[in-house]
């Protein structure tokens, strides 16, 4: 539908006349790329089978299994593919198709090979592919469909052979010696992961500790009929040559009830002796020698992930290439100083030396910092982080020296230059003396090392696809975290491979096989070679110059496309004198010389650029791309005419506009347009001589092809010399001509022109006054002097609507979401109105403001929902008052309990309007502005209307009681102040907040605290308490419906306090006077009642915290209160909007970096943030030693809150809900995929 939407209208031009980069073809089939230089082959992932793909990586790189099982087997015993879907033919697909994959693997040339005919031989179809799989199940189960598949052949035997081990399991009668014994087989043995530091120790839980049955727990013995004493124990019957290690990594968290992995560190050794875990231990020790070659590696979770392994070449089939020197670079890297080597020391010897010193293994990281503080005397930060960036980051970046535990909250020293696990003739461990049962199990202490003791024998990382290679230490990195090691192959040390298989793949292939991966090789040879060379060749378009003419500035076919362009593909890496040979073989009635010329379409029509020569040179050096048009001539004239060349001469296609007389163009149109072609190099004298021969001037518009936008600007006399190209003219630029009686829209001054011609403007008007279905939109022409009440005329005659509308009109701005915005007073300019070119007016009824006059809107309250939005005009030097009330009359409101408001940014109700004699003038009020009418009368200049509430602590109730209440220690009734707000009173306060409404005093703001305190006394619900002095009564703010900041001193002014315009004041009647001082806290302390969860009534508390601010100073202060000692009392701040207590104890002074000096602590700082009116709960450690100053109305409290909380949480999920897009990412919910048990099907060949 838009393909050619911006395409210029060129038909005679191919559609591929870019010429520069390499076009998309397509191709039936892209060959797979060839190895790499490990010359090992990946496998490919299907979407979700790395685990199987780790499993057959280690099948093939097992030499037994791979050469003398399964490629022993012939097609006679095996079958053929080609008979596979004979009806009555038993083929064994599976081990025939594990065949044809392991030959591919081994010689077929390409980088991964594809598993898909295996798993569709395994019955699996593309949903089972996409499944994530245990390896270690599917282990077992490929393994039982082997042997399935090879019954009845000579393979029959082939897992059990290789992989075949038993397990004895004994119980000895402590009283008459008999043994009970149990054989069990495995082809896998699985060891425990957690709670074990390695291999050895987990095979030493299970095959040399003992179990005992004694005391309560006894065995009943067969030989003696009686319950007896037993030991119970297993032991390691039969070895196979492949033993294959199952780690269980994955456990169940009962408590949470979910799958977790183990992450922690699991050692192992690439060498180990079985013989203490064996039966029978007389053997040669070559009979229990194994060695590692095969580590499946999985990273992730219990419900995802990815696996890869790592992988023993044994056979050496691939090349390995790895920089030796990578440690040394490493150590280097580390130990270079960018700024002066000599004089500031390397840090990582300090940490090391810091490390070394520590006698546990680990120390956290922040420990590690405060130690290098301490021993050097400067911080990490201060000294090495500008260098070496965080301590953590350069931790992390030497991961061979430095060694974090799982968590990465503690680090330590990796154990160099140890010998890894590896047993002598006697199976005794080379590091240590001997142990019992000749076998040391591997300790925290000493975890063993790794080290490659097979000369010749390297390792590789086969991750799906990509295969590169490691180093045997490489291994230590999969001990643990969540890319850990989860199944070990390991092979006995007495299987030598011959030397004929070393570093031979086709070893023991079948004849059959390898004729098949031969022809597969040729036939990959030659797919390559030809999609090399479809890669390389390129489609040239040949544009003979008989068949064009030149005319217009560009050359122009004169005849068809077919006929004028010959299409040529040829190879990017021939010469230029190739090309021009293919040329001259196509065109043999070719005559004279021949010049081949780059050539590009323009919009004018084809321009020759540089000409080709240098035949040595291939097409690909001169840069010729595909798609490139190629113009053939004789390189002077084409069809008579002399053809100028270049990027000088190229022909510019310019948008010649002229304004439009009264009947051109149509309606509402106010140009005229024409196309005119120039060369590059035209002067532009030349070119107003062209196209304004009567005289004139040329205006530029420099936005491109839209020549209804600003940007104009006039060329000038002294600008005639310069050229087209100079002065940025190209393809779509448009030039505005000017004739002398059209002048009149540019400014003249001196007989120069001085204005630039972005005054020429044009507006859209609309049609607001009538609603029939009548062409609404006009453009009008205007300058930027332009009066508004002549735009208006010119748009009611294009409208074609009645002249008398002009009288009770007006033009109205229309926003981009269709507002229709305040009118512009008719004696505006369009330059004074601030209005764009293209802007869009509104033709509306009413008459337009005066320059004097502001037109304004309002609504009645801050809910814009419920009020509809209103407008008036007024005079500017009207008063607030008057205005208040010309709105009332619009809105048909009565009475005076009414005052405005501006709305602020947010919409609502904001500052209000408070002088009601000052003119919209002086308090800025301007057009378009929004006023809001509020109820409720405003105080006088000067005056604060305050609402007052009266205050009784809820500290002074007990919790879960109704106590008596307490102010100054003695209790007072206040029930009778329990009444209702009325009126425009604000909200009532929570009743637990024991705040009541008493009405509301103004109240000057010269006047004094004790003044406000004494007109608070008569209000009337007030009247009946005895309060002898103000200075009975304690003020404070209200702060989120609580009380707030504590007013003292009764003598200074409301003023002085910067109360604000909104607010409230709570007053808490007092037992005896109080004078608080400014450094004196107010604090309420309430002692826990012992062996319950509540505490004694609340008592006031006044600390001088004009000395100090201390967890100390407080705790003496508390103490001297409850006459108890310090040290038997704890002490926490309650807060109660989120019902927590906050225990308050001395904390880690910091230092200054400059000064070094202790910062002293201040409980008035965070995390505290101690003021007036806080809560401090005590416990007494003489005859409660419980420290969980909660209560049971705390635990009811954040349940309701956590309520709150779930309930708002379903509610937006409701929401979500009630939304048309239900996707699991918006409602953030993560559904598991249901787990589905890994099966193979196989045939019946019994």
């Amino acid at each position: 539908m838009f393909g050619d939407l911006f395409e210029e209208d060129f038909s005679f031009i191919s559609n591929n006349h870019c010429g520069k980069g390499k076009k998309s073809k397509p191709r039936d089939y892209e060959p797979p790329a060839p190895r790499d230089f490990t010359n090992l082959s990946g496998i490919k992932n299907q979407g979700g089978t790395c685990y199987l793909n780790s499993l057959l990586q280690t099948l093939l790189f097992t030499p037994e299994f791979r050469g003398n099982a399964l490629f022993s087997l012939g097609p006679e015993e095996l079958g053929t593919l080609d008979d596979s879907s004979k009806p009555d033919a038993k083929v064994r697909i599976i081990p025939l198709q594990l065949q044809r994959l392991f030959a591919q693997l081994l010689l077929l040339d390409q980088q991964a090979a594809s598993t898909t005919d295996l798993t569709e031989s395994f019955g699996w179809n593309s949903h089972e592919e996409m499944r994530q799989h245990d390896v270690q199940e599917l282990n077992r189960i490929l393994f039982s469909a082997l042997e399935t598949s090879l019954v009845g052949t000579s393979g029959h035997d082939l897992i059990n052979r290789l992989y075949h081990g038993i397990v004895v399991n004994q119980i000895v009668c402590k009283e008459c010696k008999n043994i009970s014994e149990r054989q069990e087989d495995f082809l896998d043995l699985t060891v425990a992961v957690k709670g074990v530091a390695g291999l050895e120790e987990a095979l030493w839980n299970m095959y040399v500790e003992e179990e005992y049955f004694e005391n309560e727990n006894l065995y009943r013995c067969g030989a003696c009929d009686k319950l007896v004493e037993a030991s119970k124990s297993a032991k390691l019957r039969k070895l196979p040559p492949f033993l294959t290690i199952s780690l269980l990594r994955f456990n169940f968290d009962f408590e949470k009830c979910e799958r977790y992995k183990e992450t922690s560190c699991y050692t192992f050794p690439i060498q180990i002796n079985l013989r203490p875990f064996c039966e029978q231990t007389e053997m040669d020790d070559s009979e229990y020698m194994y060695e590692l070659f095969s580590v499946i590696i999985h990273k992730g979770g219990c419900y995802g992930g990815h696996y890869h392994v790592y992988i023993r070449d044994v056979d050496e089939l691939g090349n390995w290439q790895l920089q030796e020197e990578e440690d040394r670079l490493i150590e280097d890297k580390a130990l270079r100083d960018t700024e002066n080597a000599k004089e500031i020391e390397n840090p990582l010897a300090v940490l090391k030396g810091i490390l070394s010193e520590e006698e546990s293994k680990q120390i956290p990281v922040d420990q590690l910092g405060q130690k290098l503080l301490e021993r050097k005397g400067v911080s990490w930060n201060k000294k090495y982080r500008k260098q070496y960036g965080a301590l953590r980051k350069y931790l992390q970046n030497h991961p061979h020296i430095f060694q974090f535990s799982p968590d990465e909250n503690k680090v330590g020293l990796k154990e160099k230059h140890k010998l890894p696990f590896k047993s002598d003739s006697q199976g005794q461990d080379l590091r240590s003396p001997p142990q019992k049962n000749g076998v040391q199990r591997n300790s925290e202490e000493n975890p063993p090392r790794l080290r490659d003791s097979s000369a010749g024998c390297h390792w590789f990382d086969l991750n799906d696809s990509k295969v590169q290679p490691i180093k045997a230490e490489d291994i230590e990195k999969q001990f643990q975290g969540k890319e850990s090691a989860y199944m070990l192959f390991y092979r006995k040390s007495k299987l030598k491979r011959p030397p004929e298989a070393r570093g031979n793949p086709r070893y023991q292939i079948p004849e059959h096989l390898l004729n098949e991966m031969n022809a597969a090789n040729t036939e990959l040879q030659k797919k390559r070679a030809e999609c090399d060379s479809a890669n390389n060749g390129i489609d040239l378009h040949l544009h003979l110059s008989s068949c064009y003419k030149f005319h217009n500035g560009a050359l122009h076919p004169s005849l068809t496309w077919k006929e004028s362009v010959v299409d040529l593909t040829i190879d990017r890496r021939k010469t230029l004198g190739d090309l021009r040979q293919s040329v001259f073989q196509m065109l043999e009635s070719w005559e004279g010389d021949m010049i081949l010329s780059i050539a590009k379409p323009l919009p004018a029509g084809l321009h020759l650029y540089q000409i080709l020569d240098g035949d040595e040179l291939t097409l690909d050096g001169i840069g010729l791309a595909d798609g490139a048009d190629v113009f053939v001539w004789n390189g002077k004239e084409v069809g008579g005419t002399k053809v100028m060349t270049g990027p000088d001469h190229e022909p510019v296609v310019v948008n010649v506009l002229r304004l439009a007389e009264h009947n051109e163009g149509g309606k509402g149109q106010h140009f005229t347009e024409s196309q005119h072609v120039f060369s590059c190099s035209t002067k532009l004298r030349d070119l107003r001589r062209a196209l304004a021969p009567s005289g004139g001037i040329i205006l530029k518009n420099g936005s491109g092809p839209d020549k209804e936008v600003k940007n104009w600007e006039v060329f000038l006399e002294e600008d005639m010399k310069e050229t087209v190209k100079s002065v940025g003219l190209t393809d779509g630029c448009s030039v505005l001509i000017l004739d002398s009686h059209d002048q009149s829209f540019v400014n003249v001054s001196s007989g120069n022109l001085t204005a630039f011609t972005y005054d020429i403007s044009w507006l859209q008007v609309k049609n607001f006054c009538r609603t029939e279905d009548e062409e609404k939109h006009v453009k009008i022409t205007t300058t930027i002097e332009t009066v508004m009440s002549d735009i208006k005329m010119k748009a009611i005659r294009e409208l074609q609507l009645e002249e008398e509308l002009a009288n009770d009109s007006c033009l109205r701005p229309v926003s981009g979401s269709g507002k229709l915005l305040s009118p512009v007073p008719e004696d505006y300019t369009v330059k004074e109105a601030e209005l764009k070119m293209g802007s869009l007016l509104g033709l509306c009824h009413g008459k337009a403001p005066t320059s004097t006059q502001l037109f304004l809107y309002f609504i009645v309250g801050s809910n814009q929902n419920a009020s509809p939005e209103m407008e008036v005009v007024v005079e500017e030097t009207a008063s607030v008052k008057e205005c208040l009330n010309l709105m009332l009359e619009k809105s048909g409101l009565s009475g005076d309990n009414w005052h405005l408001r501006r709305i602020d940014w947010c919409y609502e109700a904001g500052e209000a309007l408070s002088q009601e004699n000052a003119t919209l003038k002086e308090l800025n009020v301007c057009s378009g502005d929004t006023l809001v009418i509020t109820e409720g009368k405003l105080p006088p200049k000067g005056f604060l209307k305050i609402p007052i509430w009266w205050f009784k602590s809820s500290s002074h109730v007990k919790h879960g009681e109704n106590a008596p209440d307490q102010v100054n220690g003695m209790t007072c009734k206040l029930d009778a102040l329990q009444v209702s707000p009325a009126g425009d009173s604000p909200e009532c306060m929570p009743t637990d907040m024991d705040l009541c409404y008493a009405g509301s005093i103004e109240i000057a703001g010269e006047a004094s605290l004790e003044d406000l305190k004494m007109q608070a006394m008569t209000l009337p619900c007030c009247q009946e308490q005895i309060v002898p002095l103000p200075s009975f009564l304690r003020a404070w703010t209200v702060d989120s419906k609580r009380p707030g900041k504590l007013l003292r001193n009764n003598k200074q002014q409301l003023n002085d306090y910067k109360l604000g315009a909104r607010v409230e004041i709570c007053i808490e009647p007092l037992q005896k006077e109080e004078h608080l001082g400014p450094h004196e806290l107010l604090l309420r302390v309430q002692m826990g009642i012992p062996g319950e969860r509540d505490y004694y009534d609340s008592t006031d508390l006044v600390w001088d915290i004009s000395k100090e601010c201390t967890t100390w100073a407080l705790r003496q202060r508390v103490a001297s209160h409850y006459c108890l000692p310090v040290d038997k009392i704890e002490i926490a701040k309650y807060f109660p909007e989120k019902f927590e207590w906050l225990p308050i104890s001395s904390w880690t002074q910091q230092i200054s970096k400059r000064k070094r000096k202790k910062k002293q602590e201040s409980l008035q700082s965070a995390p505290y943030h101690l003021k007036d009116g806080d809560i401090i709960g005590v416990k007494n450690l003489l005859l409660d030693d419980s420290k969980d100053f909660s209560t049971v109305r705390d635990d009811i409290g954040k349940e309701k809150q956590k309520q709150l909380a779930l309930g708002k949480k379903k509610s937006r999920q409701a929401e979500r809900l009630q939304d048309h897009v239900f996707s699991e990412e918006k409602l953030n919910i993560k559904h598991r995929k249901p787990e589905v048990a890994l099966s193979i099907s196989v045939g019946v060949f019994r």
